[in-house]
């Protein structure tokens, strides 16, 4: 990165690692850039951190065993540490979203209840506990508890009781043949063929980020990706006709996420 700046929908930047057709890509790390974005600018924020999995675990792909550990951004000492790196970048995370807007956040089970406690410490009110039922999970290896199948994605916006978020009801029921739609929302894990342009250890499926952007925002609008990975949000935000800023620190997912939003079509 250089120390070149120049604003994007008001947001204070340094020169992106990939900037085209209102979709931005950002090699930075995520705690000093939000410091430097604008304060609330930002409709939407969907954030899948780390699960803090990687501590010389094994687990199942495709029928083999793997290694759980993905890197050291996906590290933590001890419980203490893990919690203090969820307030910290939803404080952050909280000053850059609009008084309306809304932030979504993906977890398992090994980092999920320290996210929900400290959107909670940090002056959001949780709105739903979507439980992700996945079709196709990865079977136990140890044979000794029940096969991990659902992931929870929380949904919050600022505890301030004139925020008034947005919802689009009608739409969401529309594609739930005409019944309200639930929190809990079943499909399988990410397809082969949406990780075409390279690997990534927890990819989320195309059709999730699409549930979740057409159900909390506009076109038009500012959708903030602090973890950004693989690009998912941002591919589906382009698609759907949103303008996207996505964070990430490690410059090879930002690689295969920049190939994705180029062949956006």
């Amino acid at each position: 990165m250089t120390n070149y700046e120049y604003k994007y929908g008001g947001v204070l930047m340094t020169k992106p690692y990939y900037h085209k057709n209102q979709s931005i890509l950002v090699h930075a790390d995520t705690f000093e850039f939000l410091k430097r974005m604008k304060r609330e600018s930002m409709d939407m924020i969907f954030a899948d951190p780390p699960y803090f999995l990687s501590n010389g675990g094994f687990s199942n792909s495709g029928g083999k065993i793997v290694s759980v550990n993905k890197g050291e951004w996906d590290k933590a000492n001890g419980l203490e540490e893990k919690h203090e790196f969820n307030r910290r970048w939803i404080r952050l995370a909280k000053e850059v979203l609009k008084p309306n807007g809304t932030i979504w956040v993906s977890g398992s089970f090994h980092n999920i209840y320290s996210v929900g406690m400290a959107l909670e410490q940090e002056g959001f009110k949780i709105l739903n506990n979507i439980t992700w039922q996945k079709t196709n999970p990865a079977p136990n290896l140890s044979c000794r508890y029940f096969t991990h199948s659902t992931e929870t994605i929380l949904w919050a916006r600022k505890s301030d009781r004139k925020a008034r978020h947005y919802y689009n009801y009608d739409l969401m029921k529309e594609i739930n043949d005409g019944k309200q739609m639930k929190d809990v929302w079943t499909g399988s894990l990410t397809a082969r063929s949406e990780k075409w342009a390279g690997k990534h250890p927890t990819q989320k499926p195309e059709y999730l980020l699409e549930r979740i952007i057409l159900a909390s925002t506009q076109e038009g609008d500012y959708i903030l990706d602090p973890f950004v990975g693989s690009g998912t949000t941002g591919v589906v935000a382009k698609r759907l006709g949103r303008r996207f800023i996505g964070i990430d620190a490690e410059r090879d997912y930002l690689k295969i996420a920049k190939t994705r939003l180029e062949n956006v079509r």
